[in-house]
């Protein structure tokens, strides 16, 4: 039954990582707060999270409309760009300790999760 459904395994997970980057992008905004004035480095800040915030929308929208109906483009792109932005995010905030393992690896496991179930579904797709 898992085995069958494992690509809508996947898609929920992508929705799931999408939402935990839209809480993320919120927080790296609001650390511009902590900032005593407007500068490049504020400015950064606010385009990151301007970026993280369109990944994880472009993730959520894959999720549901192309991930749902097993589809590989959607595999391809998922996988592709939410994998570029955690590995990103890995090498330069989580190894170097910026962020503490929990809750830094939330993402990391949540894209892992939806890497498996959703290659689950598409090898399940071609038999």
């Amino acid at each position: 039954m898992l085995k069958r459904h494992a690509h809508k395994v996947g898609a929920a997970l992508y929705v799931v990582w999408g939402l935990l980057h839209l809480r993320a992008a919120y927080e790296v905004y609001q650390l511009t707060s902590q900032l005593s004035e407007r500068s490049m480095v504020s400015g950064r800040i606010v385009q990151d999270a301007w970026n993280l915030g369109w990944i994880a929308l472009f993730a959520i929208v894959v999720g549901i409309w192309l991930n749902w109906r097993n589809s590989p483009v959607g595999y391809w792109s998922n996988l592709v760009v939410v994998s570029l932005t955690d590995i990103g995010f890995i090498l330069t905030i989580l190894l170097p300790g910026y962020i503490a393992l929990v809750p830094g690896l939330m993402g990391p496991i949540t894209w892992i999760l939806a890497v498996i179930f959703s290659t689950m579904g598409l090898l399940q797709k071609k038999t």
